[in-house]
């Protein structure tokens, strides 16, 4: 077994991230999310929209769902509306459809488009409310849009585990990914659960097994959880971002992330064990990186097989791993570790005589 250069090449890192700035003449995507329904995603986006509007923005509603509520319905009846028409969808209920056409024409500063992960109409020019969205953003409309967690494509197993919920519509991650901004609309199960039971949570077939699942206490714990995690990781990749464009050299001590540095070193397996343990105490994400420096072409066939075992058993106890490239390791795991802000660094003492220390360092 050897590492070839294809295989480095799948963990290489290439230093400068990809940033989530809209491209020129691209609108901004702001998703309300949170853990379940009945949160107050709609509400929460219709206020925020209603303070734009104040401020002077050119704010038009494409597709809301009210449920009926009174003070939801007062807001909504301040803004200007698209022109609709009630589609079937299932469970036969009815919901605005988005009229796609009339929105790219109005062509407003910022459209309202509740409900991310639902399916249009068989009519309409897609099949997903997601796609109008990105045609929407693409001519430079700005969207406010709403979803629940356990709706992210890379989430809908994850819930499945938790809730033994079916999720059957799903936004591909890369949506959510590109929001300018998430914006979670958080309560505790208790409180959820009381607006169940005040009536103030509209569920598509109310005493269906998957309503009585997915609102169990353990399993909106879960959600919420999931919900947290999800809003945080948004936050700390655009604060990784801002440091990145703003050129910050120094590390924000916001949250704890572990990175450890691995050679051909037999004792390379058991570094990545204690950034493992130390990761797991901390609660912490943790990576892993071997830097390939010019003496890597004149590894031996053993070396090479260590780092590519070490790299897997990283990835099999959750790490992110990559592969640098440089003249000198301490200045590429610096540099790496504060594009990544990370806190904490673990790596191996070099077993070395003192002759080749006082003459090598």
């Amino acid at each position: 077994m050897s590492i070839t250069p294809q295989a480095l090449q799948a963990n290489r890192d290439p230093r400068k991230e990809a940033g989530n700035t809209p491209a020129p003449g691209r609108g901004k995507l702001v998703v309300f999310l949170g853990a379940a329904p009945g949160t107050g995603k709609t509400f929460a986006m219709l206020q925020a929209a209603r303070r734009r509007q104040v401020a002077g923005a050119d704010v038009v509603v494409g597709a809301a769902n009210t449920h009926g509520r009174p003070e939801t319905d007062r807001l909504l009846d301040e803004m200007e509306r698209l022109p609709h028409r009630p589609s079937p969808i299932s469970g036969g209920e009815v919901s605005d459809s988005l009229d796609l056409d009339a929105a790219l024409a109005r062509r407003p500063s910022l459209l309202i488009v509740d409900e991310l992960a639902r399916p249009n109409p068989a009519v309409s020019r897609h099949p997903r409310r997601w796609q109008d969205v990105e045609e929407l953003l693409g001519v430079g409309i700005s969207v406010f849009t709403t979803l629940n967690v356990y709706e992210i494509e890379s989430l809908k197993d994850v819930a499945y585990r938790v809730t033994d919920v079916i999720v059957e519509e799903t936004v591909p991650d890369r949506i959510v990914e590109q929001a300018d901004e998430i914006v979670l609309i958080d309560l505790t199960p208790a409180e959820l659960l009381e607006r169940l039971a005040e009536g103030k949570v509209h569920l598509p077939g109310r005493e269906s097994e998957r309503d009585r699942l997915l609102f169990r206490p353990g399993n909106l714990m879960a959600l919420r959880e999931l919900a947290l995690r999800r809003t945080a990781d948004h936050v700390d990749g655009r604060m990784r971002r801002y440091m990145r464009d703003q050129a910050i050299q120094t590390t924000w001590p916001v949250t704890e992330r572990v990175l450890a540095c691995i050679s051909p070193s037999p004792h390379a397996a058991r570094v990545v064990r204690a950034a493992k343990r130390l990761a797991d105490a901390l609660r912490a994400e943790w990576l892993v990186v071997f830097v390939e420096t010019p003496w890597y072409q004149g590894l031996g066939e053993s070396g090479r097989v260590r780092i590519a075992d070490t790299l897997r058993l990283a990835e099999q106890l959750g790490a992110e791993t990559r592969v640098l490239s440089g003249e000198r390791v301490p200045e590429e795991v610096l540099a790496f570790a504060r594009t990544r802000n990370v806190s904490k660094i673990v790596v191996v003492k070099p077993v070395q005589p003192a002759w080749q220390r006082l003459f090598f360092g």
